[in-house]
Formats: structure tokens, sequence, C-alpha cells
């Protein structure tokens, strides 16, 4: 029996299963690309929607996830550029303060994605958050990987500026990330 879609029982449980297992790690991705939250969900949720009518052939190619998420990222993207003015009013106040369930780092690495470039964002959630090879980030956003190289360490200074410690603290501002702290060394006196 097939639904209207002429989706069969299987298929249906298929889907959801997938969408069960791979929802929450899209979200997070589109949201580190965005800086919002409501938009990464939006997208996401479109890129599922889209996925639904073609499962069984995004299926017979092989894994559903690479195309599922770049229709998010590029929902994502084309979003922001619509709302651009929008965007950087939300950017300029910062992200909410009643964020849910969201680490300190977590909240601090988002608010330092959003200094980057749309390319350099884009290259260093692929890369970084999803563990991505160079090569593979190169053919999702139809860069060189030599560009994409120069995306991620132009992207990293950007990043090591403003993951530094708080400003109470002997190293801030040094354009040190906070995660590379270096251990102190005592001076011992001469017996």
């Amino acid at each position: 029996m097939t639904d209207s879609q002429g989706q069969t029982p299987d298929t249906r449980r298929d889907f959801e299963r997938f969408y069960a297992a791979s929802v929450k790690r899209l979200v997070t991705v589109v949201y580190a690309v965005t800086g919002d939250l409501g938009e990464a969900e939006d997208a996401v949720q479109e890129a599922y929607a889209r996925a639904w009518p073609r499962w069984e052939q995004l299926v017979a190619e092989g894994d559903p996830t690479p195309w599922v998420r770049t229709v998010a990222l590029r929902l994502a993207v084309s979003s922001w550029r619509r709302t651009r003015n929008r965007v950087r009013a939300h950017f300029r106040h910062g992200p909410p303060p009643d964020l849910p369930g969201l680490a300190p780092d977590h909240v601090a690495l988002v608010a330092a994605l959003r200094h980057l470039n749309p390319e350099q964002r884009r290259a260093v959630v692929l890369h970084h958050l999803l563990d991505l090879p160079v090569e593979e980030v190169a053919r999702q956003t139809g860069s060189t990987s030599t560009a994409v190289r120069s995306r991620l360490m132009r992207a990293r200074r950007v990043l090591s500026a403003h993951l530094t410690d708080s400003p109470d603290t002997p190293t801030a501002g040094a354009g040190r990330p906070a995660t590379a702290a270096q251990p102190r060394q005592e001076v011992l006196p001469h017996e």
C-alpha cells in the first residue's frame, strides 16, 4: 500500500528513522553557520520536506545526509541574504539570553562564528564541526581546495581573536584562544 505521494510504509519508516537520527546534528550545523536557531530549524525542516518526495532516489544514490545538509545550508544562506538587515540587527544585539541548554562555550563559539564571512563560516562548520576533509568541503561548496584552506586559515585568525580569555585574566586580548592557555612555569630558588 502506498500513500498519496506513492511512498510505502517501509519507505516512511526509513525516512522517519533517518530524520530522528540526523535532525539534531543538522540543526546544530546550520545554526553554527547562520547564528539564528529559528532560521536553522526552518531551513532544516524545509530540506527534509524537499527530501521526502525524492527519498527513494536519494537512498538509491547512497547516503542522503550530504544532500539534505547541502539543501539546508543553501536555504539558510538564501534566507540570510534576503533578510540581511534583520540579521545584522540581531547580530548587533548578540544571542538571546535564554537559549535553552547551550553551554557557555557553545554560545561563545556561535558568537565568534558571526564574525566570519559566510564562506569562511561554512568552511569552518563543514571542516571542523563535521570533520569533513578539505577536498570534500571544496566539493560541497563549489570551491578549490586551495580556496578552502585559505578560508580556514583566515577564519582561524578571526576566531582566535574572539575566543580569548575573559577581560579579568592576564591573557585577555592577547589573541590566544582560551583553550590554548599555556601552563605557568614556576621559578624555584636555588638551594
